[in-house]
């Protein structure tokens, strides 16, 4: 029956050892104890079969244990261990030897506290192993801690329990509960036990009066008595709050702490040694755990199959022995090796020892070599290297002996053109430039890698090699829309982590590139502190992301909805650039709302009509529309048009609440447009067979209808002469004839017209130039509410089955562009282009809305109204001024005046154009890098370790001060830092921590401004290695304002000098050891 409790296992943990401590394990269905001897020993499953057992401690007894993911906490008199499962050590933490330790807390999964005799208790960080807080207890004696979602509980040796506040530990609330001494007490819902010792005139008397506490109204409720003398007590709360009261002489009494405690309701634990020593519950509440004084352990169930845990992990086990279970010999195989069978040592002729003239060699013929092996192989002479595919096992090939010569001869199935081996067959369908591209690294990092190859526009591509990078794609079609482009960069706040200030940093490195990569790794930092990125989904592990588990079309649709609400979320509450008034004089955007409103909201009205007739009218707006398919599947034509109107105009039925009815009742919901955006935003939701098979359809049916319509016209004019055929596919042709290959897989319009009816209504079209509206194009927006909508950008999802597939996007870039770009007046055209992270290639613009659905499937449109740049003054003024280099606060508790290393600047010292500033920067690791060692024995990296910068100097130039540093920056981090390199960069473990760093720490963002403000000023940098410094700290600097040395003594085709040798070189010997010691 659930709820009675009966003996299942008894085991021996250590003969004659009283037991100190039993703990069960959180993580897997274990059970831990620990003996008075300093030993630890655990038991798998309800069985108890002895798991590992290892010493914790020489002398000491294990006092609390405690289970984490990774491993188990052992607190000893003195000592924190950290131990794997296994007994391996994670790390030894010895405190004082004063310190008499007595209980530990988990309050989070990296910070842990630890109480005793003393009057203080440590709060220890489990990721640096390093004290960070010493709070002072005015009781001294802290034996027993317990936490709920209001307090910290403290049980002191005097009898009392202390109510902290979870952030500042300070007292809150005290109960007195015993005179004498508290022996144990549980927290449960606005329950508190507590069972102890009263002090009586012989001395301390074990109290049979449980203290209850209502933490509702803290106080005291009536004391429960019991039968038996409580040495322990817990809540097994099953379908009532039950306490379990346990004594040391094994009596167990389970009773209400409300109620009055039953006689009938008491077992008897059976312990080997006179006394119980320890007592636990399982996390599930199915199993006791008992230990008494000759170091047994009693485990008591209320089921024969118990489990420790609710969802408990799979336990790993050591691999059996093989030694005596050897499997039997079957004399069918005939891979059988003969070498199994023991023969003993004889000088006889053995029976296979054929005489040769009875026996002619016949080797085994070779098997084919693998065609992937062929594919990749280079030559160096006569000898070929190829990477491992890993088809088969090590040293072991499998031989078809059975099989005729043709069947096993399949040479003839591998290409031997250099050409064919290239291409992999499962990428022949799709195009070479939709592939996803990789960075090829050498020694040298990207020092040596051909990006030009890849782009030969001036445009910057995106690096794809960063954590979540999978929206590059999208970070460009937003850098292309002109209005988003001058008010992202016209934005800065004080907030530290904001996406908008982030972007328009990255969108200014895009300005000023010439045709170089850039990388958005302080945009996606920034991108990755945001919880409700987190939330969504959005964040992806490094694993997911190199084998393509996330579902990259949904992921950067729900991407595209998030970027657009967080930009409007960062730009609402601040004032509107003066930049962004428009050129009659109106303001852009009415107050309480933000730019990105404007320029992308959509104001509705939600109608909800009841059965009953009552009608609910709410007005809401969206940043973006999601495509609703029709469930017709007869095949007949349906215009993107049509779609497009179904999915604003939306109508269902739903079930909602009626305020007339009084309930929930089917209702009829329809959505009508009061205003239209001026760039119209379409996750296409193709998420299925089902919406893909409606594409394929759609583009069928139109590839047919558009075939009649251009043979008809073609047939009309059979008589043309061949000039006249050329017209024909000319711009300047009345009449435009695309070739086949142009119509297939077309459904999307280059172009939309909508219109605002008078009843609330909406008409969608599909729109092309040479159709003729009835009034004129000037007044019809203006009296007659028509909008013409231009295709932008198209985002698509690339099929990729081997690499998880990638996004690209396919942008028309406008002229503005191209004049900064080119650098020269007149540039009037506009072309669209493929965006595949760092490969920009000019395309056709019918590849922009041609989608092959077995590969290339749309995930995003972006529509915006015809002539929109012309309405706005869009002019850029840099945001960042002077007085970011002036003095400011440290970010540090600890840091003092004292520690001080730089003198910041005076208004007198600004930098003009061309000063010269000494600049060095440090930097941390945050993930190792990962490489394979090929078959030759080169090295190859996959993928390169993850830096961040850690610490940036600053030095004056010129000046009274010349040679002072006037920027001494360190950088605060809130990622996991796995290298700090302190070799190198004398960065030690807690100096970019603010709660105990003595330096003086800031944030990225702030020092990011100070140099973005020296940069924009025009002064030059002189540095050693300032290419990787500023890529680390994700700066795009002007080659004329670097003064490297490392290019600037380097010859060619010679290698890079070091700095500690230009040092030894120029400084000479004395300094150069002053220098470097």
């Amino acid at each position: 029956m659930e709820g009675v409790y009966s003996e299942l296992h008894s085991v021996v943990a250590e003969v004659g050892v009283p037991v100190s401590v039993s703990h069960f394990d959180l993580h897997e269905e274990m059970l831990w104890v620990g003996s008075h001897g300093g030993h630890a020993t655990s038991f798998f499953g309800p069985t108890l079969e002895r798991y590992s057992s290892f010493q914790v401690n020489g002398s000491d007894d294990i006092r609390q244990i405690q289970s984490l993911e990774n491993g188990i906490l052992f607190l000893t008199k003195n000592n924190l261990k950290y131990m794997a499962r296994g007994g391996l050590i994670i790390f030894d933490y010895l405190l004082d030897e004063s310190e008499d330790m007595h209980s530990l807390l988990l309050t989070d999964s990296s910070t842990l506290l630890i109480g005793g005799l003393q009057n203080h208790i440590l709060e220890i960080d489990l990721n640096t192993v390093q004290e960070t807080q010493k709070y002072a207890v005015e009781t001294p004696g802290v034996t027993i801690m317990r936490q709920t979602n209001r307090f910290f509980f403290c049980g002191h040796t005097s009898g009392k329990v202390s109510l902290r506040d979870l952030r500042t530990f300070k007292v809150e609330h005290e109960f007195d509960a015993f005179s004498g001494s508290l022996s144990d007490f549980d927290v449960h819902g606005n329950l508190l036990a507590t069972c102890g010792f009263s002090s009586r005139l012989t001395g301390l008397a074990c109290d049979r009066f449980l203290k209850v506490y209502d933490l509702r109204m803290m106080r005291a409720i009536t004391p429960l008595q019991v039968h038996v003398d409580p040495a322990f007590l817990r809540f097994i709360p099953t379908y009532t709050s039950r306490l379990a009261i346990i004594s040391q002489s094994g009596q167990c009494q389970f009773c209400e702490p409300t109620g009055l405690a039953n006689p009938a309701d008491i077992f008897h634990v059976n312990p080997v040694g006179p006394l119980l020593m320890t007592f636990d519950v399982s996390a599930s509440k199915q199993a006791l755990a008992f230990g008494d004084s000759e170091g047994c352990v009693h485990l008591w169930t209320d089921s024969p199959e118990p489990s420790f845990n609710p969802y408990s992990r799979e336990t790993e086990f050591a691999l059996p022995c093989l030694v005596d279970s050897l499997p039997p010999l079957d004399w069918s195989q005939d891979l059988l090796p003969l070498s199994l069978i023991p023969v003993p040592l004889t000088a006889d002729t053995l029976l296979s020892d054929w005489p040769a003239a009875n026996s002619a060699p016949a080797p085994r013929r070779a098997p084919p070599v693998d065609a992937e092996i062929l594919r990749t192989m280079k030559k160096v002479g006569f000898i070929g290297y190829a990477p491992n595919p890993r088809t088969r096992l090590r040293n072991q090939i499998p031989y078809r002996l059975k099989e005729s010569d043709s069947e096993f001869d399949s040479f003839s199935q591998v290409t031997e053109s250099p050409i064919g081996r290239e291409e992999e067959p499962h990428l022949h369908m799709v195009s070479k430039k939709y592939r996803k591209v990789t960075i090829k690294y050498s020694k040298l990092g990207l020092e040596d890698f051909d990006f030009k190859h890849y782009n030969k526009t001036l445009f910057a591509g995106l690096e794809p090699h960063i954590p979540n990078a999978y929206c590059n794609c999208m970070i460009q079609v937003l850098y292309f829309l002109e209005p988003v482009r001058c008010l992202i960069q016209n934005h800065l706040c004080q907030k530290e982590f904001c996406l908008a200030c982030e972007l328009g940093f990255l969108f200014h490195m895009l300005d000023l590139s010439r045709g170089d990569p850039c990388q958005g790794s302080n945009f996606l930092r920034a991108f990755r502190t945001i919880p409700e990125a987190s939330a969504l989904g959005l964040i992806l592990a490094d694993s997911d992301e190199a084998s393509g588990k996330g579902n990259l079309a949904r992921l950067i649709q729900r991407w595209n909805r998030f970027i657009l609400t967080q930009l409007h979320q960062d730009l609402q509450e601040l004032e509107v650039p003066q930049a962004y008034r428009g050129t009659g004089g109106s303001s852009f955007c009415s107050s309480g709302d933000s730019v990105i409103g404007q320029l992308f909201s959509c104001e509705m009205e939600n109608c909800s009509l009841c059965r009953c007739g009552s009608e609910t009218v709410r007005a809401s707006s969206t940043l973006l529309f999601t495509l609703s398919y029709p469930e017709d599947k007869t095949g007949k034509n349906c215009d993107f048009a049509q779609v497009l109107k179904r999915s604003i105009c939306l109508e269902q039925n739903t079930q909602a609440w009626c305020d007339n009815c009084e309930k929930y009742q089917p209702t009829i919901q329809t959505r009508n447009i009061r205003h239209l955006p001026d760039i119209l935003v379409i996750n296409c939701e193709v998420n299925s067979l089902k919406e893909a098979d409606f594409w394929r359809m759609q583009a069928e049916v139109a590839f047919k209808m558009a075939i009649k319509k251009h043979s008809g016209e073609i047939s009309k004019n059979k008589e043309f002469a061949l000039a006249d055929w050329k017209e024909l596919g000319s711009p300047e042709g009345m009449l435009m004839c695309p070739s086949i290959e142009e119509l297939k897989n077309v459904w999307l319009p280059f172009s939309i017209q909508m219109k605002m009816t008078k009843n609330k209504g909406l008409d969608v079209c599909n729109w092309t130039d040479g159709d003729e509206m009835q009034w004129g194009p000037a007044r019809a927006e203006e009296e007659h509410g028509v909008f013409v909508y231009d295709l932008m950008a198209t985002v698509v999802h690339i099929l990729d089955s081997r690499t998880g597939g990638s996004l690209v996007a396919h942008i028309k870039v406008g002229e503005t562009y191209h004049q900064r770009k080119e650098v020269s007046e007149g540039v009037t055209h506009q072309q669209w282009y493929l965006f595949n992270d760092f490969l920009i290639e000019p395309i056709d613009k019918h590849e922009a809305v041609q989608f092959d659905m077995n590969w290339k499937v749309p995930a995003i449109l972006y529509y915006i109204k015809r002539n929109l740049n012309s309405k706005y003054n869009l002019n850029i003024k840099n945001p960042i001024e002077a007085n970011v280099l002036l003095a400011e606060a440290s970010l540090a508790r600890k840091q003092r005046k004292t520690h001080t290393t730089f003198i910041p600047l005076m208004l007198n010292e600004m930098p003009q154009v061309g000063d010269l500033v000494g600049l060095d920067a440090e930097f941390v690791t945050l993930n190792e890098e990962e490489a394979e060692l090929r078959s030759d024995g080169t090295k190859s990296t996959i993928k390169p370790s993850q830096m961040s910068v850690a610490r940036i100097t600053c030095v004056r130039g010129q000046g009274p001060n010349e040679g002072i540093p006037f920027i001494d920056d360190y950088i605060s981090t809130q990622e996991q830092v796995v290298d700090y390199l302190t070799q190198y960069s004398g960065i030690k473990p807690g100096d970019l921590d603010a709660k105990i760093s003595s330096k003086h720490l800031t944030t990225l963002k702030s020092t990011y401004l100070k140099l973005r403000f020296l940069i924009d000023i025009g002064v030059k940098f002189v540095g050693h290695g300032l290419q990787k410094d500023f890529r680390v700290i994700n700066l795009m600097v002007p080659k004329d304002q670097v003064l490297d040395t490392v290019y600037l003594f380097h010859m060619p085709r010679k290698r890079m000098i070091s700095l500690r040798f230009l040092a030894w070189y120029f400084l000479g010997p004395k300094l150069f050891h002053l220098c470097f010691p």
